[in-house]
């Protein structure tokens, strides 16, 4: 192989395992098993497994950002509902690594020190996946220049589901398409929150709702709050 296909083998190669265990628990002389070369020739391409721990965080943190890319075609409910899908599908994919990824960086075993570099490059990482999604999800709103109460909603949505899928990978006691759902109807209820202080934000709500059809994911809620408050006021 050539210099660049080598690494990126290895990249590949140390993502998998990385994906399935944490960091600390794969060693280099797995790495190199697992693409059928030496220890030496490992360390001919990367310094350490820190070093090629940041090559897979980031093209991991890549993988990651892609995922909020969505057509701005059809209702917002429906694209949010696809974008969550495609971001379990990487949690369910790579559970170990993505804890690392968004808890800051591997916990590295007594041989190897964590540079404060490493640390820092994940933080960086972690922080161009969410502005990615931040950017991706303005667009799917249509707007260019968010207000404050906007940019406040649409990034505590992102760390909602970000903690979300931290959790649910704790044991994964809920179903996972229920937690879809449930993120994709997180964000249209922390709108309405927003709605009721602010009338541009009513706006933009009122703009989502009337391009909903009856059965997506936003309508779907708000049937399930009616039924809530009607059986509310039924017991009173």
């Amino acid at each position: 192989m050539g210099v660049e296909e080598r690494r990126q083998q290895l990249i590949g190669v140390a993502l998998e395992l990385f994906s399935r265990r944490s960091p600390d628990e794969v060693s280099i002389d797995e790495i190199a098993s697992a693409a059928g070369i030496s220890r030496p020739l490992v360390y001919h391409y990367f310094p350490g497994k820190l070093s090629l721990y940041e090559a897979a965080l980031q093209r991991a943190s890549d993988d990651l950002a892609a995922r909020f890319v969505e057509p701005r075609e059809g209702p917002l409910g429906a694209r949010l509902l696809r974008v969550m899908g495609r971001y379990f599908d990487f949690v369910d994919e790579h559970g170990p690594g993505f804890s690392a990824l968004m808890r800051g960086g591997p916990a590295v075993s007594a041989g190897e020190a964590c540079s404060l570099s490493t640390t820092s490059t994940a933080h960086a990482l972690v922080d161009s996946v969410r502005q990615a999604a931040y950017v991706q999800i303005l667009s799917h709103l249509g707007v260019t220049d968010p207000p404050a109460r906007l940019e406040l909603v649409v990034r505590s949505w992102i760390s909602l589901a970000e903690s979300t899928a931290l959790l649910w990978l704790d044991g994964r006691r809920i179903p996972r398409a229920e937690l879809e759902v449930q993120l994709v109807h997180d964000f249209v209820a922390l709108l309405a929150v927003s709605a009721a202080h602010d009338e541009e934000m009513g706006a933009l709500l009122r703009g989502i709702l009337e391009d909903e059809p009856a059965d997506g994911p936003f309508t779907d809620l708000a049937g399930r709050l009616v039924g809530v408050v009607a059986q509310t006021s039924a017991l009173r």
